[in-house]
């Protein structure tokens, strides 16, 4: 188990804004927004808004997965289109699922050690757009038409073309498949429920748990970091459209198994939605809020990578939080609030157990004993990616900005954010609400 130094040894880390868009599902077309329209979005409001001379901002920085053949480094690109100087650098960061919260530990980073005050970072994507492509053995067919010469050797070559060739690549499939250990990221979560014991019931009324959760967040307006997004006819977006406020136990024990369709437990109505959706923070130093007045949502106070079997990727939170616990010498109980990113109800159920066995956590993660149990009234306590989607290179920006927002109206201090990551990573960070008390 890695128990390096503190992430943010050096300048503390400071959150003084963010937002982001309501996240919009996917319903098999293109959404009406491309991944940098809804970044641009994010960042334009939150630079209207702010107090801060834009010039004073050293670096952007955006997570994303599948930025559009015309968004290349799409976090320049959303810099530029939102008006930011021209001489203000901008890079783009991918970790797939965690692809945002990777944004926002490189921007502390660059922070912590000196090097920045004040720094953009976040995450976008737009899974709806995400590409189908040729095949293979079509690509190398058209290249042969291209390169022929005459009439008579582009009719050879038309009269080798089989209609098999245009069966198309999905590429949101092909890149929520681990292509190393040859399973879909659902099949992983399959693996989970088999080796824990965690039965189909109990997924779907975590699923269910998550819906009714997000409903009441938006009944009494928890969910304030959203602003409306407009599309190109006018039409306004303003909340996350996931929500499925009539679901109950009996739909969604009518929902047959997806990935393993014979003896499979996990289904479309328990794992986290195809979403779009953008993120976005502004993080600066203690020097940088003194100079320039700034308001404090929280800080962050370290952050944890971790590797593991990609076939039980599910449980990388665990492996990255654990050594986070360890550094700051913190009990379960210390932390008041948790998320961990619901990429499907039976790997948040895995880490839970996890953390609670014994033999996991002493033979996995090296620990003496068990961690112990998360209270389920303080773990993801306003839905999740069941519930309002998870656009994969936004969701980690999305856990820690409103893991802050949960922290302060609670009037607590500590909380944990984490995702599992595919190709078997999981990522963590710990964050603390300064108006409730000192750092770890």
């Amino acid at each position: 188990m890695n128990t390096r130094k503190k992430a943010y040894t050096g300048k503390a880390v400071y959150v003084v804004d963010g937002c982001r868009t309501p996240f919009l599902r996917a319903r098999n077309r293109p959404g009406p927004f491309t991944a940098a329209d809804l970044a641009t979005r994010a960042l334009q409001t939150m630079l209207l808004r702010s107090t801060l001379d834009p010039s004073l901002i050293d670096e952007v920085i955006f997570g994303c997965v599948m930025p559009g053949p015309e968004e290349a480094n799409i976090a320049r690109l959303v810099a530029l289109r939102c008006g930011l100087d021209a001489r203000i650098p901008a890079w783009t960061v991918q970790r797939n699922c965690a692809s945002g919260l990777q944004a926002l530990d490189s921007a502390a980073r660059e922070i912590a050690s000196g090097n920045a005050q004040v720094v953009i970072a976040g995450g976008v994507e737009a899974m709806s757009h995400a590409p189908v492509l040729y095949n293979q053995r079509m690509v190398a067919w058209l290249g042969q038409m291209n390169a022929a010469r005459g009439a008579g050797e582009r009719m050879r070559q038309l009269l080798r073309f089989r209609p098999a060739m245009l069966r198309p690549v999905i590429g949101l499939l092909c890149g929520l498949t681990d292509h190393v250990v040859g399973l879909s990221m659902g099949q992983t979560a399959e693996n989970l429920a088999w080796r824990f014991g965690i039965e189909r019931e109990y997924m779907d009324a975590y699923a269910l748990q998550s819906h009714q959760r997000l409903a009441w967040a938006r009944d009494h307006g928890h969910l304030d970091e959203i602003v409306p997004a407009y599309d190109r006819e006018g039409r306004v977006y303003r909340q996350d459209d996931g929500l499925r406020e009539d679901t109950s136990m009996e739909k969604l024990a009518r929902l047959r198994p997806v990935f393993d369709r014979k003896y499979g437990r996990v289904t479309a109505g328990n794992s986290a939605q195809i979403t779009d959706g953008a993120t976005v923070l502004m993080l600066a130093s203690a020097k940088a809020v003194e100079q320039h007045g700034l308001p404090v949502l929280g800080r962050l106070l370290d952050a944890q990578w971790a590797g593991l079997d990609p076939a039980s990727m599910g449980l990388g939170p665990v492996h990255a939080m654990t050594p986070i616990m360890q550094r700051h010498r913190l009990g379960i109980d210390d932390i008041d609030y948790w998320e961990i990113n619901e990429a499907f109800a039976a790997q948040v159920l895995a880490c839970i157990e996890a953390w609670k066995s014994n033999d996991y956590c002493v033979e996995a993660l090296g620990l003496k004993k068990a961690m112990g149990a998360i209270d389920p009234d303080r773990l993801n306590v306003d839905g999740g990616g069941i519930s309002l989607g998870h656009p994969v290179g936004a969701s980690g920006a999305r856990i820690v900005l409103h893991l802050l927002q949960v922290l302060r109206r609670n009037g607590s201090r500590l909380g944990m954010a984490s995702l599992c990551i595919g190709g078997g990573q999981g990522g963590a960070m710990l964050v603390e609400n300064t108006e409730a008390g000192g750092a770890s």
